[in-house]
């Protein structure tokens, strides 16, 4: 018999992205199933938020941007405490959280970084930076963890969740500067464009190309901080979750490290992973989940200096 639910999710996944289904295909069965139905959750938010469409376009969802945002409150309140909703994506937080055992501060926690986007303001340091990672991308690699069968009392894990969902967005915004200073948004901290002569204001300009750059490497060294730290949590996965987890990382570790690579250049366009460096990266990944998930990781665990969330 046909799911409604799950078939939904399916198809927003599908539409919403390449690198999420792809590297989703990797989880056994059950997890898929979990990741998927989480996902769609997700997406619809961010889309409602943004105004969206599958990540795309120009969607009216009506009203304003805060009257949106109560509501997914209200219905994400509705889905966690077990009542209908009667629209699939919530239909699916209910349901995954329900097998999870998901605790209701993470979807919260999520939906705090969408209060954010909406009552924008400039990044004043890193602190401010990571702390907004942390609710748009972090809680959702905590929330993916316990998805993978991690207990929400498992604390060490759960941080080095945050830390690869940190990794991704920190990679996510060295990639969409251009992007991002056409709709009037600078996520880059006020006190490093500050260090290089920079503001919100001028980052952008021709002339500033070179120090724009050294600000967004800066920003990519920091993800990779996050993404080694992020390894530690490999040992608490199944093989094909470790499997699946580190191709996830290395493909959005990519997207940073292109964007450190090519120089000023990269600044002008949208750095972006072929299907083929997908597929590696996957195919690489394997080894190395055995690796670190059965041999241990050599290098040392210590967090020190790395943001950390309020529940560790």
């Amino acid at each position: 018999m046909a799911d409604p639910v799950l078939e939904a999710a399916r198809e927003a996944i599908r539409q919403g992205s390449k690198s999420f289904a792809l590297a989703s295909r990797l989880f056994d069965g059950d997890t898929r199933a979990r990741a998927t139905l989480l996902y769609a959750w997700c997406r619809h938010c961010d889309d409602v938020i943004d105004g969206q469409w599958m990540g795309e376009g120009a969607h009216d969802w009506g009203g304003s941007a805060e009257a949106r945002l109560e509501r997914l409150r209200a219905m994400t309140d509705l889905a966690l405490s077990g009542q209908s909703t009667g629209e699939p994506a919530f239909e699916a937080l209910a349901r995954v959280a329900r097998q999870s055992a998901m605790p209701a501060r993470y979807p919260h926690d999520l939906l705090e970084g969408f209060r954010m986007d909406v009552e924008w303001t400039p990044v004043a340091d890193s602190d401010h930076l990571l702390r907004y990672c942390y609710h748009v991308a972090g809680c959702v690699g905590v929330m993916m963890a316990i998805v993978m069968g991690v207990p929400p009392s498992d604390h060490a894990t759960l941080a080095r969740a945050s830390d690869l969902g940190l990794s991704f967005q920190l990679n996510n915004i060295a990639r969409d500067v251009a992007e991002d200073a056409a709709r009037g948004r600078c996520y880059l901290p006020a006190d490093w464009l500050a260090g290089e002569g920079l503001t919100a204001e001028t980052h952008m300009l021709p002339e500033h190309r070179e120090a724009l750059h050294r600000v967004v490497s800066r920003l990519v060294d920091l993800a990779e901080r996050y993404e080694a730290s992020a390894a530690h949590g490999v040992p608490a996965l199944r093989n094909r979750q470790a499997w699946a987890v580190l191709s996830a990382a290395h493909i959005y570790g990519d997207i940073g490290r292109k964007v450190r690579g090519q120089g000023p250049a990269a600044l002008d366009g949208r750095a972006f992973t072929r299907r083929r460096d997908k597929l590696m990266a996957v195919i690489l990944a394997a080894p190395e989940a055995l690796w670190k998930r059965n041999v241990r990781i050599a290098a040392p665990a210590d967090r020190t200096g790395l943001w950390t969330p309020a529940f560790v």
